[in-house]
């Protein structure tokens, strides 16, 4: 009995210490935790003008050097970028993400991840692009009048589509790309319906999942169904007249946006065999029913294995392969990325207050002069 008290009490005592140990590390590093904003004062030498996220929750236009591309990195003019939820994400810095963004203030002040533009300059070891040509792809800190990508990050721009569609393309079309094709598992001839069809993944999962030869049911507001028409969608539903996991359509895929519906109710709809991927939680921003559908999405990723249809949680990968291929459907004029409103840079913050009101049709460029 001796022996049972001794272990409990020096496991309380190192508990005890563990977690005060973790406080004052906690408390230390929120105090020293910087901004790279405060440690490059100086005046540039070589200015441009960028978006910077200097405190967490605020994006800013300020005056920075322009940054030199390594051995293994190309320097793009960007001429247009694009907003994505996850921008806003980072942008408000969730604590659990702070340990490692920064505790009191972003480490990292670069702000977007979209782009397209016009190569500048390219490092020694770069191959497959010269100066002037198009491209798009991915970048940190794209937001800005120039940034450095990796050779892996970008592909070449299709010709007949414009800058601010490109620049559009990257996170949402490899989002929907990888959901549908890896994820669902999606064939030909099989019928897909996707959940939260009007926003920026929505509108490239209903041309792609109809590229790919489905059967196509686009579920959105009233005032969005002619536009999933006229994207491709077969069929479309007013979520606010329907409940689709009512209905007595069966559907091979579901690629849900939106995570609103029980587990249950989305397998009453799924074929035997179907896959539900769990693309989102609804629009971007903060919203109501959040934090319920984000535990409802990891309770189906949970019980998957257990059940015949699946629920499949993913993060979309950044691969030049599939760039490739959005590149390919997009000069087949088989994807045409939709845009709702653009925005010239000095506006970003406007921009993504709208983006985060949640009723986005599209996508949201910032245009670069």
């Amino acid at each position: 009995m001796k022996l049972i008290k001794r272990i409990f009490k020096w496991t309380g005592i190192v508990i005890l210490l563990v977690v005060l140990a973790s406080g004052l590390w906690l408390f230390v590093a929120y105090w020293r935790s910087s901004s790279d904003c405060e440690r490059t004062t100086a005046t540039p030498t070589h200015p441009m003008k960028a978006i910077r996220k200097c405190e967490y929750g605020i994006v800013t236009l300020r005056e920075v050097e322009k940054p030199i591309p390594t051995d293994n990195q190309i320097l793009v003019k960007v001429r247009a970028a694009s907003l994505n939820a996850a921008d806003g994400h980072l942008l408000r810095g969730f604590f659990a993400m702070r340990p490692f963004s920064g505790m009191r203030k972003p480490k990292d002040s670069r702000f977007g991840i979209d782009c397209a533009g016009t190569v500048e300059a390219v490092g020694k070891n770069v191959t497959q692009f010269k100066p002037g040509d198009e491209v798009f792809g991915a970048a940190n800190g794209s937001i800005a009048e120039y940034v450095c990508a990796a050779e892996r990050t970008l592909v070449t721009k299709p010709e007949n589509i414009t800058f601010e569609q490109a620049g559009s393309v990257a996170v949402a079309g490899l989002t929907a790309l990888q959901g549908l094709r890896d994820q669902g598992n999606l064939q030909p001839g099989q019928k897909v319906l996707v959940n939260g069809a009007s926003g920026g993944v929505g509108t490239f999962a209903v041309q792609i999942a109809k590229a790919f030869g489905a059967e196509v049911t686009a579920v959105c507001s009233p005032q969005n169904l002619e536009q999933a028409r006229s994207i491709g969608a077969d069929r479309v539903i007013d979520y606010t007249k329907e409940d689709f996991t009512q209905g007595d359509q069966r559907y091979d895929v579901i690629f849900d946006n939106v995570g609103n519906h029980s587990i249950a109710e989305r397998r009453r709809v799924l074929t035997p065999n179907g896959i539900c991927v769990l693309a989102g939680m609804g629009s971007a921003g903060k919203h109501e029913g959040q934090w319920p559908r984000l535990l409802g999405n990891l309770k189906a990723f949970v019980v998957s294995p257990f059940i015949p249809q699946k629920f499949n949680g993913f993060i979309a990968k950044l691969l030049k392969a599939d760039l490739t291929v959005l590149h390919d459907l997009m000069q087949q004029g088989k994807v045409t990325p939709v845009i709702e409103r653009q925005y010239p840079m000095s506006e970003t913050a406007e921009a993504l207050r709208y983006l985060e009101e949640g009723h986005a049709r599209g996508k949201i460029v910032i245009t670069i002069d």
